[in-house]
């Protein structure tokens, strides 16, 4: 995910040929819900959960497809449970699960007609997960959105292959690159006609082959058509293509380039959402002790809401099916504090001041709410407004703090008995 796309790259993957894409009104009413969202959960599970070692597994440690293809064996989810994995969403204060139907090792989380190598055929627990959870989703009304790797390390006609899924792999040097993308359809096909109604499908992998033809425009019209609804994003690290229907961000809030995966991504128009791990591993890894406190993934939501983006928090399952506690109670704890403050969050833009040191501002209707995360003071002074200010309040307890607007701005004053260590939120309504 850390290689960029030069531009003749680019013009060789939009293929000058895109029509000019007109989303249906039932795909302007889903980026206007995806909008206002906010927050939801990312789900990374494959049968690389088995080694514990995160999902690049197969590459990091350089395992050939022969000895691979093992693992599925040993893969038996049997205290997998949707409906509580959809209860600890709701309870987190989440909108919707972007779960991996298919990472980079190929193998589907599905039951795919097209490929045995999937987990209904390959594995002895032999059910589809990803249906059960779909069905579970629609009766607690979550919605659902698929992660598909365009990138395969496993399939034959993946070729030539990427800067990945190099020659450890054991497969022969040739293949039919549309052979391949024509399988991709298919599987998609499959998840987009057998599961439901489906928010969306978030694409990664384009990075690893970027000077290859992916046919965009016959992959995205071909979910738009099956599914109007259904918004289109892409992990490539550019500003979006023609087709999609939402932007995102990788481990960085919107105009950000901290990972260094993302130098020439420009800021587009459409609903925008920034993803982050709960520890530092997207797939399951035992080793990973770095579990995200309250404070950190609080703050990182407020400010994506702030950069008018949502968050999509990652976890890793365990090949048990089970969620670790550790990331169960994390969620929880969002969760909890959201029943207080999600007024400040859900359906609200970003701004109307760009982010500052101290935090970050988002608006709702002629309410501005002033999220202070970094600060020692007693005194706050923003810059004026578009309106007035005709109230200042402490967001949680309603109480009445002190103002006044000058040359300089907008004044307010919050005892330091007042402030909250995560997030002291001040609610400013306008005249």
């Amino acid at each position: 995910m850390k290689k960029t796309i030069g531009l003749f790259a680019l013009l060789l993957m939009t293929n000058f040929s895109f029509a000019q894409y007109k989303p249906s009104p039932e795909n302007i009413k889903n980026r206007e819900w995806f909008q206002q969202a906010r927050f939801g959960l990312f789900i990374h599970w494959g049968v690389y959960s088995v080694l514990g070692d995160g999902e690049w597994v197969m590459n990091s440690q350089q395992i050939p497809i022969a000895t691979y293809e093992k693992i599925p064996s040993f893969f038996n989810p049997t205290e997998f449970n949707p409906a509580e994995w959809v209860q600890m969403v709701k309870d987190a204060g989440m909108k919707y699960i972007t779960i991996t139907s298919k990472h980079h090792d190929g193998f589907a989380m599905f039951d795919s007609k097209i490929s045995d190598y999937n987990i209904v055929k390959k594995t002895p627990y032999g059910k589809d997960v990803l249906k059960m959870l779909a069905d579970e989703c629609q009766k607690q009304g979550i919605k659902l959105f698929f992660y598909h790797s365009q990138l395969d390390w496993h399939h034959p006609d993946y070729f030539p292959r990427g800067f990945t899924g190099g020659n450890y792999t054991g497969r022969k040097e040739e293949g039919d690159w549309n052979k391949y993308l024509n399988y991709m359809d298919t599987q998609l096909t499959e998840l987009l006609t057998n599961y439901g109604p489906v928010a969306g499908i978030w694409f990664d992998g384009m990075w690893d082959k970027e000077k290859a033809d992916w046919r965009l425009q016959k992959t995205y019209s071909l979910i738009h058509q099956l599914q109007p609804g259904a918004l289109v994003g892409s992990n490539h690290h550019r500003a979006p293509f023609e087709g999609e229907d939402f932007q995102m961000f990788e481990k960085d809030l919107p105009g950000h380039n901290t990972t260094g995966f993302a130098p020439e991504q420009k800021i587009g128009d459409l609903p925008k959402e920034t993803c982050e791990t709960i520890n530092n591993s997207w797939g399951f890894n035992l080793k990973d002790n770095h579990h995200k406190s309250k404070r950190e993934l609080v703050q990182y939501l407020v400010k994506a809401a702030g950069y008018n983006a949502n968050f999509l928090l990652n976890v890793g399952p365990m090949s048990n099916g089970k969620i670790q506690p550790e990331h169960k109670a994390a969620l929880k704890e969002v969760g909890e504090w959201l029943k207080i403050y999600g007024e400040t969050i859900y359906g609200t833009q970003g701004g109307p001041l760009s982010a500052r040191e101290w935090g970050v501002t988002t608006q709702q209707g002629n309410k501005v709410y002033v999220h202070i995360l970094n600060w020692q003071d007693e005194t706050l002074t923003i810059p004026h407004l578009s309106k007035k200010v005709k109230a200042a309040k402490l967001f949680k307890d309603k109480i009445v703090l002190r103002f006044n607007e000058n040359d300089f701005g907008v004044n307010i004053q919050i005892p330091k008995s007042m402030q909250d260590e995560i997030d002291t939120v001040v609610e400013l309504e306008l005249k």
